[in-house]
């Protein structure tokens, strides 16, 4: 039998949302505004016809202003390509390969632009044109060795590269369109990223014609950059795959094993690489090539810029040059930005900054601006580039601003072992790819805080990034507050060595999360090597971590590991052990330590990162357009509109006669009526294709309907409807963002609405949604029911009126869906609305109060749930069911006793049958 659709019924009940127009809910917060995608042209009425035809305006205008801002920055820039004498070579003489960029006007200042290691002038030609569009003379050179020029490649050593840089500068002064402060002497600031960039710091340490420097993402001292060590001053470490790499770049490009590599530069390579350690000479040679020997004699303003993502050249390269410079009274600012050479950039990127800086001292236009800016990770979304990160932490200075907090880490002594022949290795950062492999350490297990903070047994994490028996643990206690880690931080420990008089360490700072998952910051780790231990006998050293930005949630812990190998560095071939502990000499032995670590801070205020202003302008105007017209077209439409009814503005949903047709004669939904009271936890129940999520879609305003209407507390739903406020929804996926916290993507997702953050009930609808300390982890490391909840905690942001969710238990374990049962029926015990979609029977039949049956895009029934599913034909009721069946036995009729309540799935399958 055809089940007939139950008449509209409900259960009373009255509910005035948060932020809804009634009483009931004293804060008045309402639901975030839903939002609203445009619908097909067909069927749409004359006066949205204009709204687009305004909207196309609006378009054509941002495409002239867009357009005009392009024309402005693509004013006329020349170029002239020639070779430029460099300094000889063993009696030959060597060209450069030069590329002059002039600006519409001249004469202007010069610029003289320098490329990174294995690179050429064709690297610095977006960077060339775009300092040229802003008034520079530009001279863009490749260097000795590379590319077109001639020579051998010195490694920025003063009597070739730095020579070269001077002759370039005594070239640009016979440029008749640059500015002259002298006969011989160019206004002119060098700049350059990387290999460039220490050749900008070593050139105007040579030549004091140079007026500024910008230096990005280089070295201090190269010897300290390829052998580091945490723990002296002494050579440290081999960085050997970078070392491999840099070598390979030049090496590579000609036959020999030289290729263009001076003889003593190559020769110096080979000599570290087979050793492991670099001799006087090496030293000598590497020092030579270094910004560190003439800091002392750069009394010009100098911009360092520094990448956090940079296992080559990290953080402390850039504070080494500015402390350098500053000693000597030097103008210095430092800047710490996201990338560098684990997530290469180009140097174009940084094109506003070296403007910025160079305008005050070449221009004399602005104001100099020394103060010390660090880009905060997950501070929000990049209008420009659409990458997380868009704000800056900036302070008055980059020495003054530096602090420390003190932060306790417990564990034991620990006993580590270091393999013959350094295999198998941990695995940190790849050069070229440390970003990627920045999350690496999530492969450990969690054993790794926990055993640590245990103190009872040492630390047994495996993965990639620590081997088990390879590594120490030290942990702290769970944070109770939220910390930003700016720079390197430092430790105390005891390290006694068992079987040798050296060691070869490598420590690093890893964040592990509520739930035991740990993360290493950039991939970074400190190499550390001690000489002339006595074994036995415990040496206490000074430990300088990785300089790193990154903000550790509140409830995430600290945990300093210390291990025996890292596969980016040279490793001793014999196999030793180490003892681990922390400095503090009232621990007994082998009890539980307790050690400092001086968390690096920087202290300063947060500001906007920069916007790209032109485009904004023109997007401001485009909206402000588009606005004007949609209000224009608003009134109109609100004009001819019906009132609200007034008899429903109580009823949360009103369905009437909804229709939904598609081009090509689909109809997805075919003359659906029904209603929804306040109170009640409705189902919207139906296979595959039933038209399920079609109906949700028109309810929220997102598709419109092609025939029929759907209200919201009396008002007819359309694109921009008041009663949308009221409602929050989770309807095809939540769009949430894997590189931010759970808690940020709530208060991103609010922040959108534009109303204030107290409206939110933040914490309310996280104990609803229980996720616990989870919401301070990253939701790319969610699971899919975790996931799950997030976006439905999302939709209940505001506690709205009318919380629509689409298929809410998708990749729930039972426990949860056992929990969200819940949450759905003390949601709605308020007097508020929950209407959910779902194909799962049996849950919507112990969550649900009424259903919505939907097959083949028809109203099959709708009603309480216990109606429809008692609704099965006529019973007889006896008071004694076994005196019945013995009468009915005696009368040779055989009976049995069953249950009178059907389930909802049978009573579901016999309307399907039944309406097919």
């Amino acid at each position: 039998m055809r089940a007939e659709p139950v008449p509209r019924a409900g259960l009373p009940g009255a509910l005035r949302p948060a932020g809804g127009a009634g009483p009931a809910d004293p804060s008045g917060a309402a639901a975030a505004p839903v939002p609203v995608k445009a619908r097909s042209w067909r069927g749409r009425p004359r006066s949205r016809r204009r709204l687009i035809a305004l909207g196309a305006v609006a378009l054509a205008v941002v495409g002239a202003l867009a357009g005009l801002v392009v024309a402005q920055r693509d004013s006329a820039v020349a170029t002239r390509s020639e070779f430029v004498p460099g300094t000889a070579e063993g009696g030959e003489p060597v060209l450069l390969d030069t590329t002059l960029y002039l600006p519409a006007r001249t004469p202007a200042p010069a610029v003289l632009l320098a490329h990174g290691f294995g690179g050429s002038k064709q690297d610095l030609a977006s960077a060339a044109r775009d300092l040229a569009r802003r008034g520079y003379v530009v001279l863009a050179y490749t260097a000795r060795g590379f590319g077109a020029s001639s020579g051998l490649v010195h490694l920025n050593a003063p009597d070739y590269e730095v020579a070269d840089a001077r002759a370039l500068v005594s070239h640009l002064a016979s440029v008749p369109e640059v500015r002259m402060d002298a006969p011989g002497d160019p206004r002119v600031g060098v700049a350059g990223s990387s290999y460039g960039g220490a050749l900008a710091l070593l050139a105007a340490g040579h030549d004091p014609r140079i007026d500024a420097v910008v230096a990005d993402s280089t070295w201090h001292d190269l010897s300290r950059a390829l052998l580091p060590n945490a723990a002296g001053d002494e050579p440290g470490v081999f960085k050997k795959q970078w070392a491999g790499v840099l070598f390979a770049a030049a090496a590579g490009r000609e036959t020999g094993a030289c290729g263009r590599l001076a003889p003593d530069v190559c020769a110096a390579y080979q000599r570290v690489a087979a050793a492991g350690e670099a001799d006087e000479q090496v030293v000598a040679l590497l020092r030579a090539a270094s910004p560190a020997s003439v800091l002392d004699r750069v009394h010009v303003p100098t911009l360092l810029i520094q990448g956090e993502q940079d296992s080559l050249f990290p953080l402390t390269d850039a504070d080494a040059n500015a402390r350098g410079l500053a000693a000597h009274g030097t103008a210095v600012k430092e800047v710490w930005r996201r990338g560098g050479h684990d997530a290469p950039t180009s140097f174009a990127r940084q094109v506003g900054r070296v403007d910025d800086w160079f305008g005050p001292l070449l221009f004399g236009r602005g104001q100099l601006d020394t103060s010390f800016e660090v880009v905060v990770p997950g501070g929000g979304i990049s209008a420009e580039t659409g990458q997380a990160v868009s704000r800056l932490l900036r302070a008055d200075d980059a020495m003054t601003s530096r602090t420390t907090a003190e932060l306790a880490v417990m564990g034991p002594p620990q006993t580590i072992n270091a393999p013959a022949g350094g295999t198998p290795a941990a695995v940190t950062a790849v050069p070229g790819l440390g970003a990627l492999l920045g999350d690496v350490a999530a492969l450990a297990q969690p054993a790794l805080a926990d055993q640590a903070a245990d103190s009872a047994d040492t630390a047994d994490p495996a993965g990639l990034a620590v081997i088990p028996g390879q590594a120490a643990a030290f942990a702290s206690a769970p944070l109770p507050q939220g910390l930003l880690v700016a720079g390197s931080s430092t430790v105390t420990l005891r390290v006694t060595a068992h079987d040798s008089t050296d060691a070869t360490l490598f420590a690093s700072l890893v964040i592990v999360d509520p739930d035991g998952a740990p993360e290493l910051p950039s991939g970074l780790v400190a190499p550390l090597r001690l000489t002339g231990l006595t074994q036995g006998e415990a040496r206490t050293v000074s430990v300088a971590l990785p300089g790193v930005v990154t903000r550790v949630p509140p409830g995430h812990r600290l945990v300093l590991v210390v291990s025996t190998t890292d596969a980016a560095y040279h490793l001793p071939t014999p196999p030793r052990s180490y003892t681990i502990a922390l400095a503090d000499p009232s621990a007994p032995d082998g009890g539980l330590g307790q050690g400092e670590l001086a968390v690096a801070r920087v202290d300063g205020r947060l500001a906007d990162a920069e916007q790209p202003w032109g485009w904004l302008v023109a997007g401001g105007v485009a909206m402000a357009l588009v606005l004007a017209a949609g209000m224009v077209a608003g009134a109109r439409r609100r004009r001819r509109r019906r009132a609200v009814a007034e008899e429903l503005a109580t009823v949360p949903v009103v369905v009437e006669d909804l229709v939904k047709e598609y081009g090509d004669g689909y109809r997805a939904v075919d003359g659906v009526s029904f209603r929804v009271e306040r109170g009640q936890v409705v189902g919207l129940l139906g296979p595959n294709g039933a038209g399920k999520t079609t109906v949700l879609r028109m309810l929220m305003g997102l598709i419109m309907p092609t025939a029929g209407r759907v209200r919201l507390f009396g008002e007819p739903v359309v694109p921009g409807t008041p009663a949308l406020a009221r409602v929050g929804a989770f309807v095809e996926g939540p769009g949430l963002l894997g590189h931010l916290s759970g808690r940020d993507n709530l208060r991103l997702y609010w922040a959108a609405t534009g109303r204030p953050a107290e409206e939110a009930r933040f914490e309310t609808v996280l104990e609803i949604a229980g996720l616990g300390p989870s919401v301070e982890r990253r939701v790319r490391t969610y699971s899919q029911g975790m996931r799950q909840r997030l976006a439905i905690a999302q939709a209940m942001l505001g506690l709205p009126e009318l919380l629509v969710l689409d298929e809410p238990t998708n990749g729930l374990d039972p426990p949860q869906i056992a929990q969200m049962r819940e949450v759905l029926r003390r949601y709605a015990a308020t007097g508020r609305t929950v209407m959910i979609s779902s194909h799962l029977l049996a849950e919507v039949e112990q969550t649900c109060s009424h259903v919505v049956v939907m097959h083949r895009g028809r109203l099959v029934a709708a009603g309480a749930v216990e109606e429809i599913v008692g609704a099965g034909g006529t019973r007889l009721a006896v008071a004694d069911p076994e005196e019945a069946q013995r009468v009915l036995a005696a009368a040779g009729v055989a009976a049995r006793v069953v249950p009178a309540q059907r389930s909802l799935e049978e009573v579901f399958l016999r309307m399907l049958d039944a309406d097919s």
